[in-house]
C-alpha cells in the first residue's frame, strides 16, 4: 500500500474495519472497530457511549500501559493502536471499542497497520497544523528524562539500558514518515523478563500475555526467538512513546529525545504539548 508521504494532510480510513483479541493485562476477549471520520480528529467510545476525542486529560495513571478515563468506564493498552492510527498519517478515525481493553494481537503495531491496508485510506484534503516546539523542555524521573527540542522536522530518538544481557545498552533514532513508521517501528513487539511474570501475574496484570504476543529474556538470552529487529526493544519503546504523543491529535514539528523513559514520562509530554510552552504554526510569531 501507499502510504502518506508525511503528516501534513488530512486523512482517514476508506472503510468500516475490526479487529478483536485478548487483553494484555486482563486477559478477556475485546474488540475493536476503527469508523471513517471526515472531520473532529481521533475519538474513542467504549460500547455504545458517543465518541470522547482524545486529549492528554483523559489519561489515567497506570502500570506498564497508557490508559483513557472515558464515562463509561476505563480502557487500557490504548498505545499500539494509537501508535499504528497516527504512525501512518490517520488524522481523523472513531475508535469503537468492545471490552476494556485493546487487542494486544501479535505485541507490535502490525495488525492495526494490515487492518487499515485492507480498506485502505482516503484523503479528506486540507493541511494539518502541527505543533512547534519553541523552546526546550524537559521532564525527569530519577535517570529517566524525556525531552522537546526546537527542530525543523520530526526527529525522535529513543535509548534503553536494561541489566539483562539480551538488551543492554540500545538507541534508535528516525526521522518519521508514514513509510519508515510501517517498515521499522510498528513490527516491534512489546517485551518483558521472567523474573518479573510471577509477580505481575500474582499483581493481576499481564493476564494475558504469553509467548506467543510478547518477548521474554531472562538475564542472558532470549526465549522465543528470532527478534524482528536485532534492537527490537529500543524500537517497540519508539513505538510506544508515538503511541502517547498521538494523543495531542498530531506530531509536533520538533526533536523528542527519550531516555530510559515509559508511558508516565511521555504521556506528561503530551500534555505539555497540549499548553503553554508549545504554540501553532498559525500562531504569530
Amino acid at each position: 500500500m501507499l502510504w502518506p508521504p508525511d503528516y501534513t494532510s488530512r486523512w482517514t480510513i476508506a472503510a468500516e474495519v475490526a479487529l478483536a483479541g485478548v487483553g494484555l493485562h486482563s486477559g478477556l476477549t475485546s474488540r475493536v472497530t476503527l469508523v471513517p471520520r471526515t472531520s473532529g480528529g481521533l475519538s474513542v467510545g467504549l460500547r455504545d457511549a458517543p465518541p470522547v476525542h482524545l486529549h492528554p486529560d483523559l489519561v489515567r495513571e497506570q502500570r506498564l500501559c497508557t490508559a483513557l478515563q472515558l464515562p463509561t468506564g476505563l480502557v487500557r493498552t490504548v498505545e499500539h493502536l494509537l501508535a499504528a492510527l497516527a504512525g501512518v498519517g490517520i488524522s481523523d478515525v472513531h475508535i469503537h471499542v468492545e471490552g476494556q481493553e485493546i487487542p494486544l494481537l501479535d505485541g507490535s503495531a502490525l495488525p492495526w497497520i494490515d487492518a487499515v491496508a485492507t480498506v485502505g485510506l482516503r484523503s479528506l484534503g486540507g493541511e494539518r497544523s502541527p505543533l512547534v516546539v519553541r523552546e526546550t523542555t524537559c521532564i525527569r524521573t530519577g535517570d529517566s528524562h524525556i525531552l522537546a527540542l526546537p527542530y525543523d522536522g520530526l526527529r525522535l530518538s529513543v535509548a534503553v539500558n536494561y541489566p539483562s544481557q539480551a538488551i543492554g545498552q540500545q538507541f534508535y533514532e528516525v526521522e518519521l514518515t508514514p513509510e519508515r513508521f510501517v517498515e521499522y517501528i510498528a513490527p516491534a513487539r512489546t517485551f518483558g523478563f521472567q523474573e518479573q511474570l510471577e509477580a505481575l501475574r500474582s499483581a493481576g496484570l499481564i493476564q494475558g500475555g504469553s509467548l506467543r504476543n510478547a518477548l521474554v529474556c531472562d538475564a542472558r538470552r532470549w526465549l522465543n526467538p528470532p527478534l524482528r529487529f536485532a534492537n527490537e526493544p529500543v524500537r517497540h519503546k519508539l513505538l510506544d512513546l508515538i503511541g502517547d504523543l498521538s494523543l495531542v491529535g498530531c506530531f509536533p514539528r520538533g526533536h523528542i529525545s527519550a531516555y530510559r523513559s515509559g508511558h508516565a514520562l511521555h504521556t506528561q509530554l503530551a500534555s505539555r504539548l497540549a499548553v503553554s510552552c508549545f504554540a501553532r504554526t498559525t500562531a504569530p510569531e
